[in-house]
């Protein structure tokens, strides 16, 4: 079926959304038992410093442990607010900030940024000036705002009711930062709230089944196999401990021009691979054999691909031996051992 449609399900009783475009799987989302989402607001106490890292542990409710990066001025036993920012790994501090953002489908209120914004993929001026007049007739205090692309061409009323929504739901949280002990202010944004937010389509289907109907879990069990079939060629993405290895091949023909098509479609769809199996962190790929003037044609491709992908990837660039290295923010948790578990 042609055209980006929305399904919102569930696997076994966790909520789950899936993003397809043109029949085929381009994104899910799952909210998994017993982990902070990502999004969610605390109110932490600083626990020790880690010293030559730069960072504090820190206590959230239920005895859970996060990990704030940078801690410069602060001391065990303060108090302050953090959103949680991803998926902690096994056995690891759930990854916190202390720039705390309240996001809705049109608008994001930023506590610490003062001024008013409009997101650079609305280039209408015309459109742009009414934006910012809704914006400023909403507008209180010293929060800052900015209007999302999903902006353009959306009603009056629903901007300015979001971004009313968003400033309460700021001036209650930012309001609750003082205390004792951990507390846990918002949840977090589950994944069918998620995909009204962040993604667009023309259609959503929300009836019980949609996912077998829809051929989302027959594409969710493709999954397991870290085989990618590309146009003249395959791809391999394999996640270890320390990393996800991805390796490309050309099959029998080893011409250059083999090598650079398969690499050329391997950099198309290795956002996509990523993506739907939530893996991050550092990512090592093999291309296949190519001279330097096609390693060029072969990043200019990655950033193209990488540019539409909603989670933050740094292109980190070539090594020594040949190998791209990239490092990807690991916002979701790992998904095919939750498939697993879930069904």
């Amino acid at each position: 079926m042609k055209g980006r449609r929305i399904v919102l399900d569930h696997i076994g009783t966790v909520e789950a959304a899936a993003l397809m475009v043109d029949g085929k799987l381009d994104d899910i989302l799952l909210d998994l038992p017993d982990v902070p989402r990502p999004g969610a607001i605390f109110r932490a106490v600083c626990d020790r410093p880690l010293k030559g890292q730069g960072g504090m542990m820190m206590r959230l409710p239920d005895g859970d442990t996060a990990w704030l990066r940078t801690a410069k001025g602060l001391r065990p036993g303060q108090s302050m607010l953090v959103q949680v920012t991803g998926v902690a790994e096994d056995g690891k501090a759930v990854p916190v900030t202390d720039r705390v953002l309240f996001k809705s489908r049109f608008a994001i209120v930023t506590p610490e940024a003062p001024g008013l914004n409009i997101s650079r993929q609305i280039a209408d001026d015309d459109e742009r000036d009414r934006l910012m007049i809704i914006a400023k007739s909403e507008m209180e205090g010293d929060y800052g705002l900015i209007l999302r692309s999903s902006c353009a061409g959306a009603e009056e009323d629903a901007i300015a009711e979001d971004i009313a929504e968003m400033l309460a739901l700021a001036t209650a949280v930012m309001g609750d930062a003082e205390g004792a002990e951990p507390e846990a202010l918002t949840e977090g944004d589950g994944p069918h709230v998620l995909a009204w937010r962040e993604w667009t389509a023309s259609d959503v289907v929300t009836d019980p089944g949609g996912f077998e109907r829809e051929g989302v879990l027959e594409q969710l069990a493709a999954l397991h196999s870290p085989r990618v079939d590309l146009d003249g060629g395959t791809m391999y993405v394999e996640p270890t401990r320390a990393m996800v290895a991805v390796d490309v091949n050309t099959g029998g023909d080893t011409s250059p021009a083999a090598a650079l098509k398969a690499n050329l479609a391997a950099s198309r769809a290795l956002p996509r691979a990523l993506r739907l199996r939530g893996l991050g962190g550092q990512v090592s790929v093999d291309f296949a054999p190519m001279s330097k003037a096609h390693r060029k044609q072969v990043e200019q491709s990655l950033r193209a691909s990488f540019r539409n992908d909603p989670i933050e990837t740094s292109l980190v660039g070539w090594t020594p031996m040949g190998l791209f290295e990239l490092q990807r923010k690991r916002e979701r948790a790992l998904v095919l051992p939750q498939i697993g578990a879930l069904r």
